[in-house]
């Protein structure tokens, strides 16, 4: 199968749902990575233009751990709305991609890059099934099933799906920590090691379902989307 993650930032995905893309890939299943926003806010020293360099380099870093194709910075960090420009841009992500699941931020998670880019993948999976809906990419794809992956701090957010990811958590790990810039930002701005924090949401999660460390999902239970099996490794 062909598994997109459509995530608003960088470290997004390592933080909420790499360990279950990493099971996904040893299974033998490919994946690929749209990052919508470059991440050019989330810092108190770098400036915008440099820090959207970099944080596309550590993507890439992460991405390569995975072996995954990435798509990174579509729009600056509270800059993606939903509007015909960015449902666009996601279409021709879809169509290149042609996934069979989609992974994608809850309506309810905590920002508005998160929900706004969880909005638009639903709105540009369904419009990417439409012959004539026209966008750079010309060909349709198939109606797949969305998963909502976990709320960074699990408020809000109660999973019906779990995944054991206790032998992928140093995978998991190694691709958080490619994101270095946003160690020392996370740690003054949100008062968190983000590596633990990443741990004890997984800690959680897996006390939850009965194993060590667990990532958590929401299916978008909608008509067309729903599958008589389950698809989460």
């Amino acid at each position: 199968m062909n598994i997109l993650t459509i995530s608003a930032h960088p470290d997004d995905v390592e933080l909420n749902c790499a360990g279950t893309l990493v099971k996904f890939k040893n299974a033998g299943h490919s994946i690929s990575m749209a990052i919508l926003c470059n991440g050019d806010k989330g810092h108190f020293e770098i400036k915008s233009k440099e820090l959207a360099e970099i944080r596309k380099k550590e993507a890439e870093e992460s991405a390569k751990i995975l072996g995954a194709q990435i798509f990174v910075g579509l729009f600056p960090d509270l800059g993606l709305h939903i509007n015909k420009e960015s449902v666009d841009k996601v279409v021709d992500v879809i169509r290149q991609v042609d996934p069979d699941i989609i992974i994608t931020h809850s309506p309810d998670d905590y920002m508005v890059d998160h929900i706004n880019t969880g909005r638009v993948a639903i709105d540009a999976s369904f419009c990417a099934t439409l012959p004539n809906y026209e966008t750079k990419i010309k060909k349709y794809t198939k109606l797949v099933p969305i998963f909502f992956m976990d709320i960074s701090s699990g408020v809000n957010f109660q999973p019906t799906e779990y995944v054991d990811i206790t032998e992928e958590m140093p995978i998991k790990e190694r691709m958080l920590r490619c994101h270095q810039s946003q160690y020392t930002w996370l740690k003054e701005h949100d008062g968190i090691d983000y590596v633990e924090f990443m741990k004890e949401l997984s800690k959680i999660r897996g006390t939850q379902c009965g194993v060590k460390y667990a990532e958590g999902f929401r299916q978008h239970l909608v008509w067309g989307r729903i599958k008589p099996y389950r698809l989460l490794p």
